[in-house]
């Protein structure tokens, strides 16, 4: 049975659903998922407004919403839980960690993955830093593509504060990848941190020629 939670949200969404944006949203997704059709500014006003008003007590409350927002068919419910677990950053903790992994490699697929990253994963590593070398590295070292995504991606806004030893050593275990979603994050990466460093990144690539030539176009974007 659904959390009560989940049936409240699924209420709001119906009422606001649209078929049309619903079947473009679809198609944009390569027909994985089924959709609402909310489109993203309506979708995260509603949000913020639902988890102001259903704050969310413990983790393990949290953890049993999530699980059963991603059983659900409709992508919008899978963008909500993400951005759920975002919001509730006061009660992540160290078995938080399960819980992303989780995420990351259930319904997988770039935006969802991606947002993961934006709304948790980058800033719950600055909350507790000490917990960056042990799962990121078994991360890269995984054979689930997504989770290698995010052992590359994870710093994509660090800036200054980018630890460049991670990111070459785990950007090397990953070179010779040929998935395009890896090569892609590879790039991606890379142009990220030029933007504070782009002599380092010029390096990089020169000293690293089996990087894929869709990583270099990428990281070297706006050079």
């Amino acid at each position: 049975m659904a959390h009560l939670y989940l049936t409240k949200i699924k209420k709001i969404y119906v009422a606001n659903a649209d078929a049309t944006i619903a079947k473009g949203a679809k198609a944009y997704l390569l027909n994985q998922f089924e959709f609402y059709g909310i489109k993203t500014p309506l979708r995260r006003k509603i949000c913020k407004e639902f988890y102001k008003a259903h704050p969310v007590k413990d983790h393990t409350e949290l953890t049993s919403i999530i699980k059963d927002c991603f059983a659900a068919p409709q992508r919008e419910l899978h963008y909500f839980a993400i951005e759920l677990l975002g919001h509730h950053h006061k009660i992540w903790s160290k078995k938080t960690i399960p819980l992303i992994e989780w995420m990351v490699t259930h319904q997988s697929w770039w935006d969802s993955v991606d947002s993961t990253n934006s709304f948790v994963i980058s800033k719950f590593f600055l909350q507790f830093p000490e917990t960056i070398e042990i799962t990121t590295s078994k991360w890269n070292n995984s054979t689930n593509k997504w989770l290698q995504r995010m052992s590359i991606l994870f710093q994509l806004t660090y800036k200054k504060k980018t630890n460049t030893t991670l990111l070459s050593l785990y950007i090397e275990n990953c070179q010779l990848e040929e998935d395009f979603f890896i090569r892609k994050a590879i790039g991606w990466a890379l142009r990220a941190y030029a933007y504070t460093d782009a002599k380092w990144v010029v390096q990089f690539i020169k000293v690293h020629p089996q990087l894929s030539n869709l990583s270099k176009r990428e990281a070297l974007k706006h050079q």
